[in-house]
């Protein structure tokens, strides 16, 4: 009688399968990581036009006073 009661099944036989929980939270926990990973790189990469920018006046194609002018509007 004690073995039949630690044994049962709590839920019923017709209850939702709960062994899909696991592997749907797995599922979700790896999708919010990749999108949070995805969002925090997005906001570390360097503005390409201020790239660009900085390239020209290393080459010395620009000079300092209009380097800031187009830095200015860059990044308004």
């Amino acid at each position: 009688m004690l073995r039949s009661m630690w044994w049962s099944d709590w839920l019923g036989h017709g209850s939702m399968p709960w062994f899909f929980l696991g592997p749907v939270m797995l599922l979700l926990f790896i999708a919010a990581g990749v999108s949070i990973g995805y969002l925090v790189m997005r906001a570390m990469r360097p503005s390409r036009p201020l790239d660009i920018l900085r390239e020209r006046f290393a080459r010395g194609e620009i000079d300092q006073a209009e380097f800031e002018k187009r830095r200015r509007i860059i990044l308004n």
